[in-house]
């Protein structure tokens, strides 16, 4: 899955519990407040001063390598 900066932060860490790491080294603790249910990740970067576009890009290194890691599992018949 690509993570896109119109998709809501929530729906981002449950999918990709290792990114919130990500936000909050971007100083957005935000993934547990009620905000995060319904506020996209571009308009969380915007109120704490953050470009989107290069959180999004962390967000993705972060979720490629969980899905490598995933189909690495699959392939060894470890996983689902």
């Amino acid at each position: 899955m690509k993570i896109t900066k119109d998709m809501n932060i929530t729906e981002v860490v449950q999918r990709y519990p290792d990114t919130m790491m990500v936000f909050m080294y971007a100083g957005m603790g935000c993934f547990g407040c009620h905000a995060a249910q319904f506020e996209s990740i571009e308009e969380g970067a915007l109120v704490h001063g953050i470009d989107p576009d290069k959180l999004v890009e962390a967000l993705n290194e972060i979720a490629e390598s969980s899905d490598e890691a995933d189909a690495e599992l699959e392939l060894a018949g470890v996983a689902k």
